[in-house]
């Protein structure tokens, strides 16, 4: 089985890990931080505002089964991609709309979806989401990682 890779930040990473761990075509999910300038940061790192990392999912997917076009959807309906650093109750930079694109290709498809939905007039303001080349992704701690599942929680207030 051939995968792919994709990133994507959309608020509270424990929501959007849950949502695309229900999509089939998905076969791993990790969340973490990306976009920052510190190494390895850790949450609290994070938090303070001045890393400049994102709270992303990284994905693995088998494009067989779903296409990265299929993803870019479902990330734009998961989140308000025209609020700036901010998803429901959660405000704050690592809280931005983006996506970090793992090729060309990527970047094309992302662009055309973010236009296509700014065009669509779904949103009364601009979409804000950044499209971003992909850099280092650094884990988050694993009490993060499928905190949601693990803890019985069936979203993050969004």
């Amino acid at each position: 089985m051939k995968t792919d890779m994709a990133t994507f930040g959309a608020g509270c990473f424990w929501h959007v890990e849950a949502e695309f761990c229900k999509v089939k075509g998905v076969t791993k999910t990790t969340v973490g931080y990306m976009g920052g300038k510190m190494k390895n940061p850790h949450y609290e790192d994070v938090c303070t505002h001045q890393t400049g990392h994102a709270e992303v999912v990284q994905i693995e997917f088998d494009p067989s089964i779903i296409s990265y076009e299929d993803l870019l959807d479902i990330f734009f309906k998961l989140h308000n991609p025209a609020t700036l650093n901010r998803q429901g109750p959660d405000v704050g930079n690592q809280y931005r709309s983006v996506i970090f694109y793992h090729s060309p290709e990527q970047k094309k498809k992302a662009i055309e979806a973010k236009d296509s939905l700014g065009e669509s007039g779904k949103f009364d303001r601009p979409i804000v989401t950044e499209i971003r080349e992909a850099s280092k992704f650094y884990p988050a701690e694993e009490y993060h990682q499928k905190y949601l599942m693990k803890n019985g929680i069936r979203g993050c207030g969004i």
